[in-house]
């Protein structure tokens, strides 16, 4: 049975301050957790109804119930199998390729759709402000659904960052170039900003060229366009040149 301990630890792990105290997170799903034990991630402990997996250490495998498994996991309807990994130490980023940035994006759904579309398009790092939604919050985790695992994630003065680069600049603005018609080069960094209040006035006085999605339809009602669908497009253009 799960120790009262235990089931604490685990419900502990969806506050940000928990996670950076054990340095754990969680991830739920057969197919995400397939996807961390694949990677370089190192697990703590896997709960799951039915013995799913085959891995190296045994001790590390607990089957629960039904029931015991819905005290710890996060979701409303629970998958078969929760699993809890170490929060990996803090690399530093390379400058070399294609850098996305994001500017104080706050929605978990957003940050875990962005990091797949950075596993997608080939962007295998991502700069994120300090105050960016943590990339191990449940809700990210699994809206990555494993990408997670190849993508790096680095939280820093963002600032500060773009000041020490040498290259050039993007952002994505409302009243920016057309994206379509530009030339794009092949690496730089691409900021994405805050969902209500897009790139902060800081950042915006670092950026080298502004860049913008045209609307073309008739109405021209729509305000904007969400913050993930935005990078969606700006980085096919990216990677289409």
């Amino acid at each position: 049975m799960l120790s009262k301990n235990n089931i604490k630890l685990i419900k502990s792990l969806e506050h940000k301050k928990f996670r950076i105290q054990h340095q754990l997170f969680v991830v739920e799903g057969l197919k995400s957790v397939q996807e961390f034990l694949k990677s370089d991630f190192q697990l703590e402990k896997i709960y799951m109804v039915d013995a799913n997996f085959k891995i190296d250490t045994a001790d590390k495998i607990k089957i629960v119930t039904v029931d015991e498994l819905k005290k710890i996991s996060f979701l409303k309807t629970p998958h078969q199998v929760l699993a809890v990994f170490k929060i990996p130490s803090v690399q530093k980023a390379n400058s070399n390729n294609l850098i996305l940035a994001l500017d104080s994006i706050n929605d978990p759904g957003n940050l875990g759709t962005i990091i797949r579309l950075c596993d997608w398009f080939g962007v295998e790092q991502l700069i994120c402000s300090k105050d960016t939604v943590d990339c191990f919050n449940p809700k990210v985790v699994q809206s990555t659904m494993g990408s997670l695992t190849r993508v790096k994630l680095f939280y820093t003065d963002l600032k500060e960052f773009i000041s020490n680069y040498k290259g050039e600049v993007f952002g994505s603005f409302m009243d920016g170039n057309n994206i379509y018609k530009i030339e794009l080069p092949k690496k730089g960094i691409i900021i994405m900003g805050n969902e209500a209040n897009g790139i902060s006035a800081e950042i915006e006085k670092l950026i080298t060229q502004k860049i913008s999605i045209p609307a073309f339809g008739n109405h021209q009602e729509t305000e904007s366009l969400n913050v993930a669908t935005a990078t969606a497009i700006v980085l096919s253009e990216f990677k289409r040149r």
